[in-house]
């Protein structure tokens, strides 16, 4: 296996100022589906860390009161607590928007402030483009003299409402605003993945180049003097690293990001970065049996091209997409917009790659919509990334973002021959899960044909049944065929003066879309 085949170079990178290397080879990378099988890991981790440990998190929305199991305890208990024991909790969190725009500024700062009451320190980290935000969703565990026991979270679950769901997707019963489409408890499905080996220490370092960024973590003097009455402004410096865990597994992991440019440079990005988008780039040339993706939004016709172009270029190519049925929990703004993103998105892909292209949503066994928060993608079941990227504009330039590209050393031994065991035990797993079927029953899915034609065939009957007055037995399987949106009262709206001018497709004020160089 040549991992530049597959990974970025270090060049292809274009952002010679960070401190990451290319990649890290003798890792262990593995699969949490949901945020209930994250949470339970993380809790229990997180009991188990000692004084003079170190904890790093970064967050794009963190509940203080959302709990890790049934039981408790608290995300903010379980952070205080670690602090009070004499470990080293530190907190990059995203200072969002008012809370009146359905965000969560309020919540963010008051975890912020349990976490500094306890002893450790949290940082309201404002330092993006204006309508950006901070969209890194990790958490980094450093055992002091012991890093074989070293572990890292990334993915696409936020430490907040909502995200506690498991595979029978019954909902967190703390719930975030969503449609009522979704329920009391809407029901959510999200993939993050734990880490062992030498890319902990990389993850490490991508927090430490936000943490050690010497600008002022807001430009906002009212806010400025809030934080430093509320002594939440000092950003003390952090331990020295220590070593790199040794290998633990056969997994490449490259570490993936999205920073912007700024007027005000980021130290470690002078020039942004854009090894998400790049990364997408150079594997999707190599594609040519299958590309499974999911992901929550899949706006952006400049995004979608390189999805089309390989579906242009290979005969063979096919593609399976999982998305939400219904905009998400900001879609009172950017939904109708989102609407019109998808719909440009889909068709594009739909000219390039005609009945190759599969489009699916996700509903539990009562017939209740599943929002798809997950940000997967995997290619020819070799290359594989989880994330908390989506596919669309902003998180490919505007946002910051972090995913995990994954390519295993070590081969699949089942037909079709080319596989690699992590990318294709992923995609297994959530068509396992997807189609209603024992998870050691699935090795006829391996061939990307077959994989196709199966979840087409339950979506399709899924369907059927529902279209019949869901008489008799409710048939296996969660997948149905994504509808084409209704688009006449959304074009009336976006027709709006006002709504065109403050709103676009990727859901950032239009007058910011300037930043498209990947």
């Amino acid at each position: 296996m040549d991992f530049a085949d597959w990974f970025l170079t270090q060049d292809e990178r274009d952002n010679p100022a960070t401190r990451l290397g290319a990649w890290t080879t003798g890792n262990l990378v593995r699969p949490l589906i949901h945020g209930a099988t994250y949470f339970a890991e993380l809790k229990t981790c997180l009991d188990s860390v000692r004084a003079h440990d170190l904890v790093l998190f970064a967050d794009w929305r963190g509940d203080p009161d959302e709990r890790l199991a049934d039981g408790g305890p608290q995300i903010s208990d379980a952070l205080s607590g670690v602090a009070a024991r004499g470990a080293l909790v530190n907190g990059l969190i995203w200072r969002s928007h008012l809370d009146a725009l359905r965000f969560s500024a309020e919540e963010n700062r008051h975890l912020g402030e349990k976490i500094e009451a306890a002893g450790g320190q949290a940082v309201l980290d404002t330092r993006v483009r204006p309508g950006g935000a901070h969209h890194q969703k990790f958490v980094v565990i450093r055992r002091r003299g012991d890093p074989d026991h070293d572990v890292t979270f990334v993915g696409g679950v936020d430490l907040c409402h909502s995200r506690r769901d498991d595979a029978a997707h019954h909902g967190d019963p703390q719930a975030a605003p969503m449609p009522d489409v979704y329920g009391d408890s809407p029901p959510w499905h999200d993939v993050q993945v734990a880490i062992h080996g030498p890319a902990v220490a990389e993850v490490e370092t991508v927090f430490r180049e936000r943490w050690e960024d010497p600008a002022p973590e807001t430009r906002q003097p009212f806010r400025r003097l809030r934080d430093h009455l509320e002594r939440m402004d000092d950003v003390p410096a952090l331990p020295p690293p220590g070593p790199a865990p040794g290998p633990a597994g056969t997994h490449a992991v490259q570490l993936l990001r999205t920073y912007p440019y700024r007027r005000r440079p980021y130290p470690f990005a002078p020039r942004g970065e854009r090894s998400v988008a790049r990364a997408y780039q150079k594997v999707l040339r190599r594609a040519r049996s299958l590309v499974y993706l999911e992901d929550q939004y899949l706006w952006s016709t400049e995004v979608i091209e390189p999805f089309a172009e390989a579906l242009e270029r290979e005969e063979e190519l096919r593609m399976i997409i999982v998305v939400p049925r219904h905009p998400d929990q900001d879609g009172w703004l950017a939904g109708p917009a989102s609407l019109i993103g998808r719909s440009e998105a889909l068709r594009r892909l739909k000219q390039a790659g005609g009945d190759r292209v599969a489009v699916y949503d996700l509903e539990n066994h009562a017939g209740t919509p599943v929002y798809v928060h997950a940000k997967v993608c995997v290619v020819d079941d070799v290359w594989a990334s989880v994330g908390s990227d989506n596919v669309n504009l902003r998180s490919w330039t505007y946002d910051s973002e972090l995913s995990c590209a994954v390519v295993d050393e070590e081969p699949d031994p089942r037909p079709p021959a080319g596989g690699r065991r992590f990318a294709r035990e992923l995609r297994l797993t959530l068509a396992a899960e997807h189609l209603d079927r024992d998870p050691d029953d699935v090795d006829d899915l391996c061939d990307p044909k077959a994989a196709f034609e199966a979840l087409a065939e339950s979506a399709r009957r899924l369907d059927a049944w529902h279209r019949d007055g869901r008489r008799g037995p409710r048939p296996p399987g969660r997948l149905r065929p994504h509808p084409a949106p209704e688009l006449g009262r959304v074009r009336k709206l976006l027709a709006m003066p006002l709504y065109r001018v403050a709103v676009d497709p990727d859901g950032r004020p239009s007058d910011m879309r300037r930043s498209r160089r990947f």
